[in-house]
């Protein structure tokens, strides 16, 4: 499957910094296995495969990276359990092997603080951590800083904060509200219920829009409305939020990226009178 796209004039690459294996049941909350079990491969642990989906827009004046992925601060227990490789490459190097030259990198956007979508803002060095992207501006929602600093017991264990404290130090990290342009054409957009601060990311250029999705919508096989992971905070405003954003991209004919799809890098997304919403098969990519 392809892992470019053009939108217009913006160039934009899918960067999976790694594939993952996670519980089925934490992944599709209250649906029953004998359902998403169709939607996705399943292992003998009951884990499905997902990716830690970054994603490079680049416009021409400034090179825009979406989310950071799984980084190298994960322990060898955690990593044995989600079936990743012993040790990880910072996200500079797999970008690197891509072709595409890190030090480009002038944006860093977090759709929320979650260790899976930031953990490689950062990496580790003798020195002690340091910015992945250093020419980077690094962004982030506002609400997110708060919550991920009270440390609140039903979702603590999602943040670190040697993933972003050390940027607000350095004065690399800027907080921002629904609607923020972080550059011409790229907007963040807040969008609650996975928690209250998560934000998915718009690129417009040429009458044309890439929308990612974040964790509104992890994978494909998420997009019907009621299908939620565990994780989300705020369930029935998981739905709300998704048949509102679902309904604009079907609208606007955007091309869509999934936070975790292991598989799907760009898809647009259609209506089904089954279930709502689904890819469109012929452009899946």
């Amino acid at each position: 499957m392809s892992n470019r796209a053009t939108v217009g004039d913006f160039e934009i690459t899918l960067i999976r910094d790694s594939t993952y294996w996670w519980d089925g049941g934490a992944m599709f909350g209250v649906v029953p296995k004998t359902l998403w079990s169709r939607k996705t491969p399943v292992d003998e642990l009951n884990r499905v495969p997902l990716g830690f989906n970054c994603y490079l827009i680049r416009t021409g004046d400034h090179s825009v990276l979406i989310e950071t992925g799984g980084g190298d601060k994960l322990d060898a227990l955690f990593r044995e359990r989600a079936k990743l490789p012993p040790a990880a490459d910072p996200l500079p190097v797999t970008i690197a092997r891509l072709g595409i030259d890190p030090e480009s990198i002038d944006i860093v956007i977090n759709s929320h603080l979650h260790w899976d979508h930031c953990s490689g803002n950062t990496f580790l060095t003798p020195r002690g951590l340091v910015p992945a992207f250093p020419r980077a501006r690094y962004f982030a929602p506002r609400a997110e800083w708060g919550h991920a600093h009270e440390r609140h017991v039903r979702d603590r264990v999602a943040y670190n904060d040697a993933n972003y404290d050390s940027l607000m130090d350095a004065g690399l990290l800027t907080l921002v509200d629904d609607g923020a342009q972080i550059v011409p054409g790229i907007h963040m957009h807040s969008a609650p219920g996975h928690n209250r601060g998560m934000m998915i990311v718009t690129a417009a250029s040429g009458g044309q829009t890439f929308g990612f999705l974040s964790d509104m919508v992890p994978s494909a096989a998420h997009l019907q409305p009621t299908w939620i992971p565990a994780f989300d905070l705020y369930p029935l405003e998981s739905i709300e939020t998704r048949n509102r954003w679902l309904g604009r991209a079907v609208q606007e004919n955007w091309l869509c990226g999934f936070g975790h799809d292991h598989e799907i890098s760009f898809a647009n997304i259609i209506n089904d009178p089954k279930v709502l919403f689904r890819t469109a098969p012929s452009t899946a990519l």
